[in-house]
C-alpha cells in the first residue's frame, strides 16, 4: 500500500500468521547492543497471551562495554525498500510490559550508519493499552535530517539506555491516522 490510500489504521503486524512473517509480509528480526560488544542478553518471539498471540522481547539489558539495548525490528519492505506510510500520522501499538524504558526506532533512507535512527518513547504498563506514537514525537539520533514518513524503511520495539530486566509485549502494531 503506498501513502496514497489513507485508511485510518494500516495493519503492519497482529502476530497471528501461521509462517510467522508480520501481516505486511516481512520478518521481524532480534538484534542486541553485542554487535558492537555490548553483554545485554535477548529473547524474542511469538508467545499466546490473553490477548492471543504477541511478540515478546524480554531481557536483560546490561551497560557494560558500551552496551544498553535489546531489539526487535521490522523491516517495512523488501530489500531496505523505502515505504510511503506519510498517509498516517503515527504508530498504533496494543502493549503491556514491565516497568522501564521501552521505545520505538525507527530508519528510513536518511539512516545510512548502524547507529543512526529516530527514537520516540513507547509508554509500557503492565495492563494492555493502546498507545499512538506520533511521527512527531520521533527524534533524531546520530544524524540532523528530521524524520520523512515518506521514507521509512522498518521500525522496531527497543529496550534502551538503563540497565533492567526487560519484558515488554506487543500485541498490534500499525499505522494510524489518529492523534493522541
Amino acid at each position: 500500500m503506498s501513502g496514497t490510500e489513507s485508511p485510518a489504521a494500516y495493519l503492519l503486524d497482529d502476530f497471528t500468521a501461521a509462517d510467522g512473517r508480520a501481516a505486511i509480509g516481512t520478518a521481524w528480526q532480534g538484534f542486541t547492543d553485542r554487535v558492537m560488544g555490548g553483554r545485554s542478553d535477548m529473547h524474542a518471539g511469538i508467545v499466546e497471551t490473553d490477548r492471543g498471540p504477541a511478540l515478546r522481547l524480554s531481557g536483560q539489558v546490561r551497560l557494560e562495554n558500551n552496551g544498553g539495548f535489546i531489539q526487535s525490528r521490522l523491516p517495512l519492505a523488501p530489500s531496505g525498500e523505502s515505504f510511503d506510510a506519510s498517509a498516517w500520522s503515527g504508530f498504533g501499538v496494543t502493549v503491556r510490559g514491565t516497568p522501564g524504558p521501552y521505545y520505538l526506532h525507527v530508519r528510513s533512507a536518511d539512516t545510512h550508519q548502524p547507529w543512526q535512527h529516530y527514537r520516540a518513547p513507547l509508554a509500557v504498563a503492565e495492563d494492555w493499552q493502546d498507545v499512538v506514537v506520533p511521527f512527531t514525537a520521533f527524534e533524531p539520533r546520530g544524524l540532523q535530517a528530521d524524520l520523512d514518513p515518506a521514507r521509512l524503511t522498518s521500525v522496531a520495539v527497543v529496550a534502551y539506555g538503563a540497565a533492567f530486566e526487560a519484558r515488554v509485549e506487543v500485541a498490534r502494531l500499525e499505522l494510524s491516522a489518529a492523534h493522541p
